[in-house]
């Protein structure tokens, strides 16, 4: 079922804006972003004008994979501050009319999650089938190589499974070794999750993004054991097909949407982050007669610049590429469902580095980057720092720089076949470390996130590029985006009208129209350095211009655009 403009949820006309709490604001000096820091800063994103702020990890956690491994869903680790200074964010935000949605990790817990401890206290315990656990293969000794119970690989390198000594089982660990995955089999577990969800809900906030929530059902054979997946190099197999929305995954999301959020009373937003789903899937995981998700987060796009050796095997962007994928994703979701869109998040490299120009071009090409983004059908996503343009951190020369679990693990690996500039090259490219640097607030020392040493440092460009600067210049990237957030609440057409894609095998400029009754935009964005022409309908040159990144656009026939140009004009037909 498609929404109309007249039945369409709150969250199509609005933005989210992603805070990852380590990297935003420091209030106490001690170098790591709190919650305290959020209330310092929620007039930013006021003005800004966004109409969500969902808030990575804040949960107590021992910080393995910086806060997605949780010990405890009902409190906040004391890095971040307290219960009492969350409740306090959610109270200034729900002032300023944005709303609160928290990072929900279920699919894992941290290995000091008491129900972890429990677990691996003995094979009788009671929470003993909360988690996957396993004897190793049959007919090999416990502890070989090879041993485990699947050939699956993590996908922070190496196995899968990890070896306890306790009892001399194996449990599954789709990520870190301290990242444990639950066991969504278990009654017990999803009563759990969904009691701690409800909790979350009476407290004031208003949905979950759900990390990797499509991999909670696992393909699990009559006897119990799961399947080895297909070995490419090595013994190590990809299990993705046995675990990436696996057979009860629409059970277990529409059993959350019942005990969780029918009949209560409220607006809420859920997000699933689904890696490898297809857009047949989003259909079903999306569509509203199915209440499972109000959306998900795809990972096709930011696919695409990945070589055959993953994503520290970059390779250039072909803008055809993305534009076959981003527009097989509005059309696939054109009659039933909803897109997320987003560029950066706190996984992926900055985007004007990524895909922009981070030089000379900045300002243009991350104002490009972005009116192309925010101009398609979907709610889009802001990352920290996005909205002023921040770019990859360019000062992480060395491997010792790097803090990210990801990075540290796939060098100890690979340095041994792989040269280690060759390395450094790609981590400086496509490492996670790139997003987390802290948010450029102004041009002082630690570019205002903190008066200490910062736990991962500052880009040295934050003397020029920071937000206090940007605010003072009503041509900045902040300024654009503001412009671009209050376009999609303002027209119609930017959240509800229908998505046609124009010039697909162009090279250089991405071009679309969206259409709503007697409203048509038409969208324009360069891609290159370069100028180049777009040779679109010529019923445009009377159109009104609505948002431009230049000074005086000009539409003509064919349009002339300028390097890294964008432009949205407005016709009634």
């Amino acid at each position: 079922m498609a929404f109309t403009q007249q039945d369409a949820p709150w969250w199509t006309s609005t933005v989210v804006y992603q805070i990852y709490p380590r990297s935003f604001q420091d209030s106490d000096g001690d170098g790591i972003g709190d919650l305290r820091g959020v209330l310092q800063r929620v007039d930013h994103l006021a003005e800004l004008g966004v109409g969500v702020v969902w808030l990575s990890p804040i949960f107590r956690s021992p910080q393995d994979d910086n806060g997605y491994d949780i010990s405890d869903y009902q409190d906040v680790d004391p890095l971040f501050g307290t219960l009492a200074d969350l409740d306090q964010v959610i109270a200034a935000l729900h002032e300023r009319g944005i709303k609160v949605v928290m990072d929900l990790v279920v699919n894992h817990t941290s290995d000091e999650h008491p129900w972890f401890v429990e677990s691996r206290s003995s094979k009788d315990s009671p929470k003993r089938d909360w988690y996957w656990w396993r004897p190793a293969r049959e007919g090999m000794p416990t502890g070989a190589p090879g041993a485990e119970p699947s050939n699956w690989g993590s996908f922070f390198s190496g196995p899968a499974w990890e070896l306890d000594p306790t009892t001399g089982e194996y449990y599954l660990h789709l990520f870190s070794r301290r990242q444990p995955d639950l066991n969504w089999e278990n009654p017990e577990v999803r009563d759990a999750v969904f009691a701690m969800m409800r909790w979350w809900l009476d407290r004031g906030v208003d949905g979950f993004r759900m990390d990797v929530v499509n991999l909670l059902s696992k393909a699990v054979r009559t006897d119990g054991s799961l399947p080895d997946g297909i070995a490419h190099d090595g013994r190590l197999g990809d299990g993705s097909p046995h675990y990436t929305s696996g057979p009860r995954i629409h059970e277990f999301l529409a059993q959350m949407h019942r005990e969780v959020f029918a009949g209560r009373p409220g607006a809420f937003l859920t997000v699933g982050e689904m890696p490898g789903v297809t857009v047949q899937d989003a259909r079903l995981f999306t569509d509203p007669a199915r209440a499972e998700v109000d959306m998900v987060f795809q990972f096709e796009h930011v696919g695409l610049d990945h070589g055959p050796g993953g994503k520290f095997d970059p390779r250039p962007l072909r803008l055809t590429e993305l534009k076959a994928s981003l527009g097989r994703w509005q059309a696939g979701l054109a009659d039933v469902g909803w897109n997320s869109l987003y560029w950066d998040n706190h996984d992926q490299p900055r985007i004007v580095s990524r895909w922009g120009d981070d030089g000379v071009y900045r300002r243009e090409s991350a104002t490009m980057l972005a009116t192309v983004l925010h101009l398609h059908r979907g709610t889009p996503y802001v990352y920290q720092g996005e909205e002023l343009g921040m770019t990859n951190a360019q000062h992480l020369t060395a491997a010792e720089h790097y803090r990210d679990i990801e990075t540290v693990r796939h060098l100890a690996e690979a340095r041994a076949f792989r040269a280690e500039a060759d390395l450094l090259a790609a981590y400086g490219a496509m490492g996670r470390d790139n997003a987390r640097t802290p948010v450029q607030w102004d041009a002082s020392a630690h570019a205002g996130f903190t008066t200490g040493q910062p736990w991962l440092p500052v880009n040295p460009n934050h003397v020029e590029l920071n937000a206090a600067a940007q605010r003072a210049d009503p041509r900045s990237v902040f300024h654009h985006y503001r412009r671009l957030i209050a376009l999609r609440r303002d027209e119609p057409a930017v959240a509800h009208g229908d998505f046609t894609m124009l010039l697909p095998d162009d090279e250089a400029v991405y071009a679309f129209t969206r259409r709503l009754d007697d409203v048509e935009l038409l969208v324009l964005g360069n891609f290159t350095g370069e100028e180049q022409l777009a040779l679109v309908d010529p019923v445009w040159t009377d159109a009104q211009v609505l948002l431009g990144n230049y000074d005086e656009p000009v539409v003509e026939t064919p349009v002339r655009l300028r390097p890294w140009e964008a432009l949205v004009v407005r016709r009634t037909r």
